[in-house]
């Protein structure tokens, strides 16, 4: 997955759209699927970034390059990374212990690798990853169906709700940034690594573009006339950008094998 958008200045635009774990997880569990080999992994997981380093791995106490990490996860036996993506309340992909859960919900995103038993939450330092390494349990398997169809239940009700309540204006200064976020999944290296459904693919374009449009829909108001219409409107946005994050992470789940 490739950069995608960086708009309108927002935490979910700007972070889970091009999020460090959307692309170490797809690209991991291409790796482990036997799709890719570690360094072109090493290398799409590197994105734009001048440089990534995994830090507290048990077999290289050193911080590690990705080519080197990805070869001692394979080799520490994981089968699978799943996609974090917690918020306050809303803890998707985290399923403990407490220390990893706090990193990860600071963070607001991170990997967990099935069969290792570790996660891994990324610390942004200007253009550069660090990976740290704590233990962690696997998640429940997502179920992709109900995600995908809760994704799209949010999408028509946000839709009707904002049009009810006609609030869906949008500044000026937004138009080009929507042109941008319709180019999301779309591009070439924009799509989710080899070895994934073209289902997937799609769900996760789709999650994408509604994480980034409900972003920049939560900048500001829109044209709600009272505080009642600006908080109904805000819910709305929030419980699509819930199933966005939702669908995101089963659209990212390991692959089947086939």
């Amino acid at each position: 997955m490739g950069e995608g958008w960086v708009g309108v200045g927002g935490r979910l635009a700007g972070v889970l759209t091009t999020a460090a774990s959307v692309r170490f997880t797809v690209w991991a569990n291409s790796m482990l699927t036997g799709a890719c080999d570690p360094d072109t992994a090493a290398h799409r997981i590197l994105g734009n970034d001048v440089g990534h380093h995994v830090a507290g791995l048990a077999a290289h106490p050193a911080p590690a390059t990705l080519p080197v990490a990805l070869n001692l996860i394979r080799a520490a036996g994981a089968t699978g990374a799943n996609l974090a993506l917690p918020i306050p309340g809303d803890p998707i992909g985290l399923a403990g212990p407490p220390a990893f859960n706090e990193s990860a919900l600071e963070a607001g995103e991170a990997v967990v690798l099935t069969g290792a038993e570790i996660g891994l939450v990324p610390a942004y330092v200007g253009p550069a990853v660090q990976w740290n390494v704590l233990t962690a349990t696997s998640p429940l398997p997502a179920d992709f169906g109900e995600a995908d169809r809760g994704l799209r239940a949010a999408l028509i009700e946000a839709a009707e709700s904002l049009a009810e309540l006609d609030v869906a204006k949008w500044k000026p200064e937004v138009a080009d940034a929507l042109i941008d976020i319709r180019k999301i999944g779309s591009g070439k290296g924009d799509e989710l690594a080899p070895g994934y459904d073209p289902r997937a693919v799609k769900t996760a374009a789709s999650a994408r573009r509604l994480l980034a449009i409900a972003d920049a829909a939560l900048d500001d108001d829109g044209a709600a006339v009272t505080g009642a219409d600006a908080d109904a409107r805000r819910r709305t946005l929030l419980t699509l950008a819930a199933a966005a994050r939702r669908a995101l992470v089963a659209a990212c789940a390991p692959p089947t094998r086939h």
